[in-house]
């Protein structure tokens, strides 16, 4: 019987391409780096994905990584890369402030809010997640929140989830499920750690990983019937 629901934040329960694109483009005014056109978005978006794949293989340390996304990027445009760090601090002080919730999953939550304790487990850093988790009132709506930065370990790696597991009180893998958009992150971390998985999958995207979820969704009012079978 499911006790525990672990909820993957960006891109699951909020809308990360509308605080990415937003935030992005406050910085580049700031900054006076030029206009965020839709190209440079795509370009900035698919070296962003690519970082966060070297960072869920533990090839590369967070701040490294962060850091190196807009260096690469900068350097496709001439901008100055000194300006790289400080760029980064900036942006996640404002990608923390633009929030907006995927459809059906702030209700979602509420629904569930009596009848499961229910956690974020997110990668993102501390100073965005703690600004989105009070913004979006998710603060309120959940049990608690981890955040790989306070963890000492990202998604996918089992010593996050052990650690999630430890603070929650129960190892009882039987109990928990695992949603999130990410294959590689959150369902393979699930995977690792031996519980349910559920890929939240909007956009029916190819499955291109040797990754199975154990149930796949496209929209997060699907999620009662797969919790209400596992009763």
């Amino acid at each position: 019987m499911i006790k525990y629901i672990l909820w993957d934040i960006d891109k699951t329960l909020l809308d990360f391409d509308y605080a990415e694109f937003y935030s992005l483009k406050e910085c580049f005014e700031k900054f006076n780096v030029g206009q965020l056109t839709d190209e440079r978005f795509a370009i900035y978006r698919e070296i962003n994905r690519k970082y966060w794949k070297v960072l869920e293989r533990q090839e590369m340390d967070k701040k490294e990584m962060l850091e190196n996304r807009f260096i690469e990027f900068f350097t496709l445009y001439n901008i100055d890369t000194s300006i790289a760090f400080e760029f980064n601090e900036e942006y996640q002080k404002c990608i923390g402030k633009y929030v907006k919730f995927i459809k059906n999953a702030e209700e979602t939550v509420k629904e569930f809010k009596d009848k499961y304790k229910q956690y974020a487990v997110t990668n993102g850093t501390l100073v965005a997640q703690r600004k989105k988790l009070k913004k979006s009132g998710l603060y309120t709506l959940l049990d608690d929140s981890f955040i790989s930065e306070e963890i000492g370990f990202d998604k996918p790696n089992k010593d996050f989830f052990d650690v999630v597991m430890e603070k929650i009180g129960s190892h009882n893998l039987d109990e928990y499920i695992i949603i999130g958009d990410s294959l590689t992150s959150d369902i393979q971390g699930g995977i690792n750690i031996g519980i349910k998985t559920c890929w939240f999958n909007p956009n029916c995207k190819e499955n291109s990983e040797n990754i199975k979820p154990d149930y796949e969704i496209k929209d997060l009012s699907e999620v009662k019937m797969i919790l209400d079978n596992l009763i």
